[in-house]
């Protein structure tokens, strides 16, 4: 129970901060932090809540990292639904809580609400077959790079750091193409709020991070693995 509370506490941290940003922050009032800010704070919140309550439950916060980690042999299977649910769950309230504050605004206008998309959705008009590339292509990396940072020949105490580092590289690259997802629970929570057709792309955003997700960790496997 204290590693499924952790993952939900963990999701919650990842989607109210980096989401929050976005929502809040990116253009507040006339000039706010814009795409750079909004990276940095979804990286800053993996790489905090890595510190914080790793050592209990890994720090996923992102079902496709479970995923990964289970290929990976990180995570027994029997523990995967439970992680996914819980992090679905965090990201969800999350969401909620935000969706809250922001509606305590009366210039609030719900919009996308930080959710992902392609085509009409997308932040540059970028089609589904790109979109879906990108994501299989980001999680694919940053799931490499996970197991990569956190193997036990690794500096395991420098492996935060890596992680945050790499998921500001992908909302730098990505957010233009998808609004950046890599993470099916992020994508859920929000899409649940926003008010544009983001829950009839969300497949996109559990199938592309989840084949990627399955990719990086069998690439892991094939350069690492003997050397865990």
């Amino acid at each position: 129970m204290k590693k499924l509370f952790a993952e939900f506490f963990g999701t919650f941290w990842l989607v109210f901060g980096g989401c929050g940003s976005a929502v809040l922050a990116a253009g507040y009032p006339e000039v706010g932090i814009g795409l750079l800010g909004v990276s940095l704070a979804f990286g800053l919140t993996v790489l905090t809540m890595a510190y914080a309550v790793g050592r209990i439950s890994g720090g996923h916060f992102n079902p496709a990292v479970s995923v990964g980690m289970v290929i990976g042999g990180r995570l027994p299977v029997h523990d995967l639904s439970g992680y996914v649910i819980v992090q679905v769950l965090g990201a969800t309230a999350a969401a909620a809580v935000l969706y809250f504050i922001a509606t305590g605004s009366g210039s609030f206008v719900a919009g996308g609400f930080a959710s992902n998309g392609y085509d009409e959705l997308s932040p540059g008009g970028y089609s589904m077959p790109a979109a879906i590339s990108m994501e299989v292509v980001m999680t694919a990396f940053f799931v490499f790079i996970i197991l990569a940072s956190t193997a036990k020949k690794s500096s395991a105490g420098f492996a935060p750091i890596a992680i945050g580092m790499t998921l500001t590289v992908i909302h730098l690259v990505s957010i233009p193409v998808t609004n950046t997802s890599v993470n099916p629970a992020r994508s859920t929570g929000v899409a649940i709020f926003a008010d544009t057709a983001a829950l009839t792309q969300l497949w996109v955003f559990w199938v592309a991070p989840l084949a990627g997700a399955v990719v990086g960790a069998l690439v892991w496997r094939a350069i690492y693995k003997d050397s865990d």
